[in-house]
Formats: structure tokens, sequence, C-alpha cells
């Protein structure tokens, strides 16, 4: 069974909780609910199954002990859900720099396309001069 579904029933999780400071025999463990023994053992049977507790034999009972490493993936998978996400860049000030960008790439393509200027055949004539009665 996945860690994140065997924590997800409270009887389980405070059974984690009573097994945190050392072993304990399930004769224990029971005297803490109002829920029979069997479903106390099935219980354990589900953490055992995800890695979260194990057992030892001492004589005739059985103890558990708490396995805090499963639960790990399961912290540092709650830190990174739980992080502040980073901040989202300024989709105006992309705008702008789009726009800019097509702008100048549209001059680029204009003056790559135009036609070379038309230059004045007179030698004296500056381009954009009007002309004067003596050239005329």
């Amino acid at each position: 069974m996945d860690v994140a579904q065997a924590v997800a029933d409270p009887v389980r999780r405070r059974i984690l909780v009573l097994l945190r400071p050392g072993p304990r025999p399930v004769h224990e463990l029971v005297a803490e609910f109002d829920v029979s023994r069997p479903a106390i053992s099935r219980h354990l049977r589900v953490l055992r199954e995800a890695g979260l507790v194990v057992d030892e034999a001492h004589g005739r009972e059985r103890r558990y002990r708490l396995q805090t490493a499963p639960l790990l993936e399961l912290d540092r998978w709650l830190h990174e859900l739980l992080a502040p996400l980073p901040a989202r860049p300024d989709l105006g000030a992309l705008a702008d720099a789009l726009a800019t960008e097509v702008v100048r790439t549209r001059r680029e393509r204009r003056s790559a396309t135009a036609p070379p200027p038309v230059t004045d055949p007179r030698p004296d004539v500056r381009p954009g001069a009007r002309p004067t009665e003596e050239s005329a």
C-alpha cells in the first residue's frame, strides 16, 4: 500500500504517533483505542505493508516499531507542493518587448526589399535639395 494511503486513516496516524517514542506491544496500542484488537491488527498490517512499521517477536508478544524513512518521500513532496511559487514574469513588459521586436523586424524586412534610392544624374544637385533657376 502507498504511504499516503496508509496515513490517510486517523487511527493509523494515531498509531504512528504512539510508536514515535519507541516500540510497543499490540496490547498497549489496543488499550489506546475504542476498537477491537483485530481492527488494530488490520491497521498495523496496512502500516507494515507500507513500510511504516516493523514488528519484532519478543517471547509471546509482538512489538511494533516506527520506520520513518518512507515518510521522508511524502515529506519532500509536501514541501514541494507547499513551497511558494516563483515570481511570475511581468506579462506587460514581455508584451512590450514583443511589440518592439515585431516593429524592428518589419522595418528590417521593408529596408531589405525596398528599391535603391533614385539619384539625380546631375552632379551639382544634392538629394532632397530644391532645384534653383540656374540648375533647372
